[in-house]
């Protein structure tokens, strides 16, 4: 399904995006390779077992990449000009391996660009959510999106 125009969306728009995903701990092992993450707490299960969660937390960059991927087919697919900034990142509830994340968007700003004719400025509230209906990650993305081709 592509991504919706500028003129597609209204404040309070929400789309509980249909791809869920169970993470598995080759996504854990991997988001942490590529980001040159060392953290024990993500791949030592003997210290992570120390902890006050007693196993491996999933790396939150993989959290919020999934949760912000997963909306794109939905929201910005091929109508995205750019991304201009993501705001308010916080992770309520922690992520496990095993844990499978939905996630929904709700458009909660519009404004036209005023430095663009075509396009137009949409901030989107990304939410993610585990199996259990615990809200684990949250951010606000704002977009530039194109308007409509006349």
């Amino acid at each position: 399904m592509p991504g919706r125009y500028f003129d597609d969306w209204t404040v309070g728009d929400t789309i509980a995006h249909a791809v869920t995903r169970t993470v598995t701990e080759t996504d854990n092992v991997l988001i942490c390779a590529l980001t040159h993450n060392p953290q024990p707490l993500h791949l030592d299960h003997e210290e992570a077992a120390k902890s006050e969660f007693g196993k491996p937390l999933v790396n939150s960059v993989y959290t919020f990449g999934l949760m912000v991927g997963v909306s794109v087919a939905d929201t910005t697919l091929g109508t995205l000009v750019a991304n201009l900034g993501y705001t308010d990142l916080t992770f309520p509830a922690p992520v496990f391996t095993g844990d499978t994340l939905r996630s929904e968007t709700e458009v909660t700003a519009l404004r036209a660009s005023k430095s663009r004719p075509n396009a137009g400025i949409v901030t989107f509230e990304h939410k993610s959510f585990n199996q259990k209906g615990e809200l684990v990650a949250r951010c606000l993305r704002t977009a530039l999106l194109s308007k409509k081709p006349a």
